[in-house]
């Protein structure tokens, strides 16, 4: 019974990076590449898997979380400055991606009910999150979403295999890496969804009061659930023969599975927005709280003022029928530049005697860490050099050397700063 409960409660992982971002992204590489870029899903699960496995593990060991850690590692003088803008990109994301999770979910209740105002279904599903994480401790609303994360598994799976795909494809497509012609901004995408450094705070903040063996069994299943149901949405996508749309996949469906696949491919759709809309606040006041007083707590008042803050504006472009692009491509400029440098702190953070002890990254768990931040890196640095490509111009083969670039230098200095540190132990 421990297992599961720790299943169900680190399964709220699962339900922060599966969201209608995750939908449309999974089953638009479905649509356009089939099951080529399957592989692709397998990496960023395991690159989420072993950076939500070190954050988690450092509140267990250290008692710290994570913000209160990068401000420790960062140092006096760079400690305020750091910590305020690994904090306002974490809140103006989670602002962001709120609007698009309520959108998404309205989406899918509107493919159920296609007559009724989608203000309606907005404050239906504002009031269940307001009421959700106004009544319920952190570990009650993780499990409840635990339940939700289930209900979409069964939705996406059952669809997927209904569906009937080629077992010999889907097996190249997840063992064979390979980048059809320009898939490298797909790529990108599923890698992004999955590897949230919000989520990493979510993780760190709940890992309070939790042993290392429970951690490690529910957070293995709960991500590894989490990439299966997202391979899913990808098998699903690939039924489509045209552009994707949520009424093209779901007419999609209909006709080639019966008319229910509409009903549950809806519910799917609505699970994965409402549960993303309950953990993107509550990893914004998490992360707030961390900064704040270095421990999570949900009666805090600035726990309750940020998520009441976020829920807000999701509100706002929800009942004003606004497609938050502007603000959405706002959150994906800082979460290139927040996803790198939260890596890098973890990193540094796992590898600290004066954090961790005698518990610190072994040769065996670095080996796996480095190529998820190397990777994570990449990505970030990517995205912000092509953020820069807006005002000076730069060829694609010029941004993907200089990200790399960048990367090979900042993995030297950590190996250079874990080096020095271990010697002074």
């Amino acid at each position: 019974m421990r297992r599961i409960l720790s299943l169900l409660f680190w399964s709220v992982i699962a339900a922060a990076f599966i969201g209608p971002g995750t939908v449309t992204t999974a089953a638009s590489a479905g649509t356009l590449y089939g099951f080529t870029l399957m592989w692709t899903l397998v990496f960023s699960t395991a690159a989420c898997l072993i950076l939500q496995e070190a954050s988690a593990r450092l509140t267990i060991v250290s008692g710290s979380p994570l913000m209160a850690s990068i401000g420790k590692t960062a140092g006096d003088l760079l400690r305020k400055p750091v910590q305020f803008f690994v904090l306002a990109a974490v809140i103006s994301g989670c602002a962001a991606f709120e609007a698009g999770n309520i959108l998404g979910s309205t989406s899918g209740l509107s493919l159920v009910f296609p007559g009724m105002d989608s203000r309606v279904f907005t404050l239906i599903i504002v009031g269940s999150a307001v009421v959700l994480l106004a009544s319920g401790t952190i570990k009650t609303v993780a499990r409840i979403l635990g339940l939700v994360v289930a209900v979409m598994g069964i939705c996406f799976l059952f669809t997927a295999v209904q569906i009937q795909p080629s077992l010999s494809l889907l097996a190249r497509g997840t063992i064979i890496p390979s980048m059809p012609a320009g898939s490298g901004l797909v790529i990108m995408a599923l890698i992004g969804t999955t590897v949230v450094p919000y989520n990493l705070f979510l993780g760190s903040g709940i890992a309070a009061g939790q042993t290392l063996r429970d951690l490690r069994f529910g957070l293995t299943g709960a991500v590894l659930l989490g990439g299966v149901i997202s391979m899913a949405i990808l098998i699903t996508g690939s039924a489509i023969p045209g552009a994707f749309s949520f009424e093209n996949l779901s007419q999609t469906l209909s006709d080639k599975i019966g008319p229910w696949a509409r009903g549950l491919f809806a519910v799917g759709l609505f699970s994965a927005g409402f549960s993303s809309a309950v953990t993107a606040p509550m990893a914004a006041g998490i992360a707030v709280q961390q900064t704040i007083s270095g421990s999570v707590s949900h009666h805090s008042a600035s726990y309750r003022i940020t998520w009441i803050s976020v829920v807000f504006i999701g509100l706002i472009f929800g009942m004003l029928r606004i497609q938050p692009i502007p603000a959405i491509i706002f959150a994906q400029a800082m979460n290139g530049i927040l996803l790198p440098l939260v890596a890098f702190f973890l990193l540094i953070c796992v590898n600290d005697p004066e954090l961790m002890g005698d518990r610190t990254n072994n040769l065996l768990s670095n080996s796996f860490m480095f190529p998820a931040v190397f990777a994570t890196l990449v990505l970030g640095l990517n995205s912000l050099l092509k953020a820069f490509s807006a005002w000076i111009t730069l060829s694609t083969a010029i941004i993907w050397i200089g990200a790399c670039v960048l990367t090979c230098t900042a993995g030297f200095a950590a190996l250079y700063w874990i080096r020095v540190k271990r010697r002074r132990q």
